[in-house]
């Protein structure tokens, strides 16, 4: 069975792994390395565009991304995390790359509350991509036997765990506009 230090580790090297998140299992890789996000959103069938969230232990691994942000701005971050809700945070600087951005000037960000993650990101030392464990347009996967079965041979590790418990994936808001993009 693989721990998070290992998962860890295939990350930082360009690897890409199935890990369980607040609500389903999502897939994972390291958001700099281009050749791992391509090959996540292959593994998908996803199309570049429509961008990939990114999740992270704590607000200090966005920082970059965060400290331009207003006093209330942050403050509204910080009501809803840790936990299962991702926020659509400006990025004029171009903090993320094109492909974990998409074709929005926005990047998708969550603070994980399930232990797991949160171990698995402090142990790879930054965010992580985290989207959905499915193809596109399907359900998303639940458990650790499914993940295995749909996309064992596609993936370089699979990290052992539950899901947290949620019934659906993280609720999506934009940060300028308020507007609620997917209701959790």
């Amino acid at each position: 069975m693989m721990d998070v230090n290992q998962a860890a580790t295939i990350i930082r090297n360009g690897g890409v792994i199935a890990y369980p998140t607040e609500a389903v299992w999502g897939l994972g890789c390291d958001p700099w390395n281009h050749q791992a996000v391509y090959r996540v959103l292959e593994i998908k069938q996803r199309p570049v565009e429509k961008g990939v969230i990114l999740i992270g232990s704590s607000e200090d691994q966005f920082a970059s991304l965060l400290d331009p942000l207003s006093s209330e701005e942050r403050e509204r971050l910080k009501s809803t995390w840790p936990g299962p809700y991702t926020w659509l945070i400006p990025d004029p600087a171009s903090w993320a790359p094109d492909w974990v951005r998409g074709q929005f000037d926005t990047v998708a960000v969550r603070i994980t509350a399930h232990p797991l993650v949160r171990k698995l990101c402090e142990a790879t030392g930054h965010p992580i991509v985290s989207t959905s464990a499915n193809l596109a347009g399907k359900e998303p996967l639940l458990t650790f036997s499914s993940v295995e079965e749909e996309f064992g041979s596609l993936l370089d590790g699979i990290v052992p765990g539950e899901t947290g418990g949620q019934k659906t994936p993280s609720k999506i808001q934009d940060l300028r506009s308020g507007e609620l993009v997917r209701a959790g």
